[in-house]
């Protein structure tokens, strides 16, 4: 959704040279702080911050500082206060972009963020100009060793609304409220998985000129308070 394939984004970002890893961590460790605050430090209680870690995990953030996020956001230990924010613009070509962030200073972060979208060559709009075109989905990807048939009767039964592919690898849309649900389903039958996120999903795609958009998204992506960038390419 971010003018991407998910694994394609996988694989660039497990590459990552040590500067941007930095930046990623310095990012995912805000993202784990906000979801200890929101519901809590158990894991098994809070499948937010599960996602987070498992995605942490996945790009070798130390559990070190995984450990440190997670008490930050609990108050064990002291750090700056965060907040999440989401802005609505158009970019390259008229597609609708979904910035979700976190910051401890969110007038900052947004003039700064409206700025680079602004010289970038995208408009920011006001609120709900944009969201519309999306939903809220739960997404689940990875790899089944299953026929396609019989995996995705699996998927189904265990509450998918929507599967499609991304070469080959199979991607599992859910209502928000089943995504911890399906998540444990699949991992049941040994479906193994690669990220499981609760996502803005465009109703609706569009054609765009691909390396002018990812141009764009990549330039907004490189904010530190910029967490995740949604757009209906």
């Amino acid at each position: 959704m971010s003018g991407h394939s998910h694994f394609h984004n996988i694989k660039l970002k497990k590459g990552a040279e040590d500067a941007k890893k930095s930046k990623l961590f310095s990012k995912l460790s805000k993202e784990i702080s906000v979801a200890v605050k929101d519901g809590g430090t158990d894991i098994a209680f809070n499948p937010k911050l599960r996602s987070i870690v498992d995605k942490a995990k996945a790009l070798n953030m130390p559990n070190d500082s995984i450990d440190k996020a997670i008490k930050r956001g609990s108050g064990e230990l002291e750090g700056a206060t965060f907040e999440e924010f989401l802005m609505e613009a158009y970019g390259p070509d008229g597609i609708a972009v979904l910035i979700e962030g976190i910051t401890d200073n969110k007038n900052r972060s947004i003039n700064e963020i409206k700025l680079l979208i602004s010289q970038k060559g995208g408009k920011t709009v006001n609120e709900g100009a944009i969201k519309w075109m999306f939903e809220r989905r739960g997404v689940i990807g990875g790899t089944s060793s299953l026929p396609r048939d019989d995996f995705e009767l699996i998927a189904i039964e265990a509450g998918a609304d929507d599967i499609s592919y991304e070469d080959e690898h199979p991607i599992i849309y859910t209502k928000p409220e089943d995504l911890e649900k399906v998540r444990k389903e699949l991992e049941e039958s040994n479906f193994k998985i690669e990220f499981s996120n609760l996502e803005w999903v465009p109703k609706e795609n569009v054609s765009a000129d691909e390396e002018k958009c990812s141009k764009f998204i990549e330039a907004i992506d490189e904010h530190e308070d910029v967490s995740n960038i949604y757009t209906n390419i």
